[in-house]
């Protein structure tokens, strides 16, 4: 399965880093071709064909379903937020739906204090969540398909990772809401995020807070990840923002070494929810996913197995250096 991985990611290059502040940002770009064409969540929003709703009227907090009217697979990116219906939510894993499909999507609460309707349907929160709280979800996430097969969160890790956010914003949400949080410091973000433009033929980003590398996204797919990139940029700042010291920039060679470390890790794979395959790798370094149609990368997520650098130099939150029990709070 090494030889697997190796195959999956050795075609991504890194391109030349900037750096703001305490955060520096490499692009990255792939020379293999795409898998697939397909949709992003904004686009298929606004143009109006695609429908999130609950599974049902009762509702059930950890799926929703996706109705894909498109005649194009629609990705949807682990981490991505939904607002509305009963309660926020996001995804557990990355997704390729099928043109013209239903699906039941896995997905964690990011507003604990609401069980009621706002709206009918879903939309784009705009928001991906932060690597600090989106490295404990697919840690349980991990776990739990080793266990048993099903993308399920520790939902309980997941409020309180939130929660540890919330309190280093020095803000209080009434309901709980990741979005607040990042509502409450999006002046900040947006002032990061200017200095992070996306450049020509751009499929990813690796981001380092401190000198650390934090984490990398990437979308085979140029034009989709154009739609991605701001969205991908702020949830990564986000985390840089609440750390707020270091103005160290991330030296080349560890960028380039973190590329490598990838190919050296244990790789698992399962079958996704929607098209192609869900891998799952971990290494000493590191830990993530990616996602695999036709023999080729469609999305691939990758965090520092200590998570980004925190206030005091130590090392992420509570949590997500070591695996979550997946099963406690999950509902």
């Amino acid at each position: 399965m090494k030889k697997d991985a190796h195959a999956l990611f050795s075609h991504i290059r890194p391109g030349e880093a900037r750096t703001f502040k305490n955060v520096s940002i490499l692009p990255l770009f792939s020379d293999a071709r795409p898998a697939v064409e397909h949709l992003v969540l904004k686009e298929a929003l606004e143009q109006e064909l695609v429908i999130i709703r609950e599974v049902d009227e009762g509702g059930r907090v950890p799926e929703l379903v996706v109705e894909n009217n498109a005649d194009r697979p629609l990705l949807i990116l682990d981490g991505e937020e939904l607002f509305g219906a009963k309660q926020n939510r996001v995804l557990n894993t990355t997704v390729l739906l099928r043109k013209k499909s239903a699906t039941i999507i896995p997905v964690s609460c990011t507003e604990q204090g609401r069980w009621h309707y706002e709206t009918k349907t879903f939309q784009d929160s705009g928001i991906i969540m932060s690597p600090r709280v989106r490295g404990v979800k697919n840690r349980s996430v991990q776990d739990a398909l080793r266990a048993t097969g099903e993308y399920r969160s520790d939902q309980g890790a997941v409020w309180n990772g939130i929660r540890e956010q919330a309190s280093d914003a020095s803000i209080q949400s009434p309901t709980g809401a990741m979005r607040d949080v990042h509502e409450a410091r999006r002046h900040d973000i947006e002032d990061y995020g200017k200095h992070f433009p996306c450049v020509d033929g751009q499929q990813g980003i690796m981001v380092a807070i401190g000198g650390r590398v934090a984490g990398m996204d990437l979308v085979s797919y140029p034009c989709a990840y154009a739609l991605l990139h701001a969205k991908l940029v702020r949830s990564y700042v986000m985390d840089a923002v609440l750390l707020g010291d270091g103005d160290k920039g991330l030296d080349m060679a560890e960028a380039v070494q973190f590329l490598d470390d990838i190919a050296g890790c244990e790789v698992s794979r399962y079958k996704s929810v929607g098209h192609g395959w869900d891998v799952r790798f971990e290494g000493r370094r590191m830990f993530g996913s990616a996602l695999e149609y036709r023999k080729g990368l469609v999305h691939m997520a990758v965090f520092a197995a200590d998570g980004v650098v925190q206030k005091n130099g130590g090392g992420g939150m509570a949590g997500y250096s070591r695996r979550a029990g997946y099963r406690r709070n999950n509902l």
